[in-house]
């Protein structure tokens, strides 16, 4: 069987060498426009902070060493500029020749993956303006870095690359803004999650502005300010991380079916609507695992899989792709960030009716060295409790906590099919009590009544202006709030009476819970704790 496959990065190469794999009587053709068949782009930003030391680290496979090593026929620097699904050929341009030729086959993979989207204003081909995505990208940033003339940098988007390129540039010493057109970075996140990432970028020297528009970039030939809708800011360079647009262009006129954004719509085998093409990575389109609606995910990750699969169903073991579940991670300074599922807000507006928490537990044993928190803020269905979403944060290994999550959202649980799970432990590693565990028995105890709390974000809108706000913690911390000393509490609390809206307020929330465990016993009916205590709120 003649396969072709267009592109390769990490679904088109993945694809190729499952198919050989599968097969080695499979004939398999990539086609690439770039010299390099096989990078590492989500590296990339470990370049530009000199982390990463050499471009050839990036490089995964060379083209002769790719089809040494799988028997795959790699033809780089070659576009392919149309598609004819009728006779089964597509043409393509040899870029350095540009003599124009044509490739039959019996099975099409489209795996062209995406672009960065550059829009068109005033300096945008002023030196020092970049984009980046592929290793050339990051070799001419780190050049550019490496003459010692950019001292300020604005970065343009507040995604995960966008912010992992900020945090390179600030480890060389640049001053770098963020500036993103949304109210809050890193889209996905819940509004509140994100404005703590914000100020913490803001302790660490990274401003981020959001709500704000990029209109011009200004200079005479290379950058010394951006214009945004609200101010002028000096800049010597300037990084565009806006976002990305799949690479579907030359499929005009082949009768592949595309969404509104231009990606490639498959079915579940990866399939477009011409039954023997394939698309793959980031330029296609395929569910969310919960919710089944169309969803776009360009990451390294699926891109793999699907290839995978895709390869799996060419040569006749039918296999689904389940879907995605829009999981992601990011490294910040002294702060990692995590997600998967949906988030409060994408569950409301799927029809759920969401109850959340947002709870600080410890990372490890709190006597380990090195031992943090985690803040995690995680999403359940309030009446079938089944479990839709997690957000983590914390110096530490988040990672552990969203894996945890990605198997229970997998696997259709419940929090209670979650509560007893028998996790690792030791203390280097995690607590006793495993922290996703813990938040599982938070979140559930809110639900059964056994914890009653405001949330952040409600409280940033004075939710509970008409309660009093009361320091539980272990020592007094809040200038302007009554303490109370949970141990000393063994009946009445002098001073208080039992209808009373008290405010419960402690470092991380676990002792205000214990606090208003003995109010309530006690005969206190109107106590309220604040989730995530001082660790995540401000109080004045």
């Amino acid at each position: 069987m003649k396969i072709l496959v267009i592109g390769g990065v990490a679904s088109g190469t993945k694809a190729a060498t499952k198919l050989k794999r599968e097969n080695r009587k499979d004939e398999v053709t990539i086609l690439t426009m770039s010299k390099d068949i096989s990078y590492a782009g989500c590296g990339l930003p470990y370049y530009i902070g000199n982390i990463i030391k050499d471009r050839e680290q990036l490089i995964v496979n060379t083209p002769k060493s790719f089809s040494t090593l799988t028997g795959v026929n790699v033809l780089t620097e070659t576009e392919v500029i149309a598609v004819h699904s009728d006779e089964k050929t597509v043409e393509a341009i040899n870029l350095n020749t540009k003599e124009i030729s044509t490739y039959s086959y019996d099975k099409l993979i489209i795996a062209t993956g995406a672009k960065p989207i550059k829009p068109c204003f005033d300096g945008i081909d002023l030196n020092g303006v970049f984009v980046l995505r592929t290793p050339d990208d990051a070799v001419a940033i780190r050049k550019s870095l490496e003459t010692g003339n950019i001292k300020r940098a604005v970065v343009v988007g507040g995604g995960f690359i966008g912010l992992e390129v900020a945090e390179n540039l600030s480890n060389q010493n640049v001053k770098v803004s963020v500036i993103d057109m949304a109210e809050h970075i890193l889209p996905g996140f819940d509004p509140e999650i994100a404005e703590y990432v914000e100020n913490h970028l803001a302790d660490k020297g990274i401003m981020t502005f959001t709500g704000t528009k990029l209109e011009a970039i200004i200079g005479d030939g290379k950058v010394e300010k951006v214009q945004t809708d609200k101010r002028k800011m000096k800049a010597d360079a300037v990084i565009l991380s806006i976002g990305i647009k799949a690479n579907t262009e030359f499929l005009k006129d082949s009768g592949i079916e595309l969404m509104p954004n231009k990606t490639i719509q498959v079915n579940e085998y990866l399939q477009t609507n011409i039954e023997d093409i394939f698309a793959i990575g980031d330029c296609a389109c395929v569910t969310n695992r919960i919710t089944k609606s169309k969803a776009w995910s360009p990451m390294g990750s699926s891109a793999n899989m699907e290839g995978r699969v895709t390869a799996k169903n060419i040569n006749n073991k039918k296999t689904a792709y389940p879907g995605v579940l829009g999981t992601g991670i990011a490294k910040l300074p002294e702060l990692n960030v995590g997600k998967t599922g949906l988030s409060e807000e994408a569950a409301t507006n799927q029809g759920y009716d969401p109850i959340t928490v947002i709870s600080v537990v410890d990372d490890k044993a709190h006597y380990y060295p090195d031992s943090s928190f985690f803040i995690i803020k995680m999403i359940a269905d309030k009446t079938t409790h089944k479990f839709l979403g997690i957000q983590v944060l914390g110096k530490g290994a988040v990672d552990k906590i969203v894996d945890i999550a990605v198997t229970a959202l997998t696997l259709d649980a419940t929090l209670e099919d979650l509560e007893n799970m028998d996790l690792a432990y030791a203390p280097p590693f995690s607590t006793a009590i495993h922290p996703f565990t813990n938040a599982v028995n938070i979140l559930l105890n809110k639900i059964n009544g056994d914890f009653s709390t405001i949330a952040p974000a409600a409280y940033q809108k004075g939710e509970c202006s008409d309660y009093k706000i009361i320091d539980a913690s272990l020592n007094p911390s809040i200038q302007s709030a009554e303490y109370i000393d949970l141990t000393k509490v063994n009946g009445e609390v002098e001073g208080f009476n039992k209808e009373d809206k008290l405010l419960l307020v402690c470092s991380k929330g676990k002792r205000a819970y214990l606090l208003q465990n003995r109010l309530k016993f006690y005969g206190y009916t109107n106590t309220l704790v604040l989730e995530g205590g001082l660790t995540f709120n401000h109080i004045e």
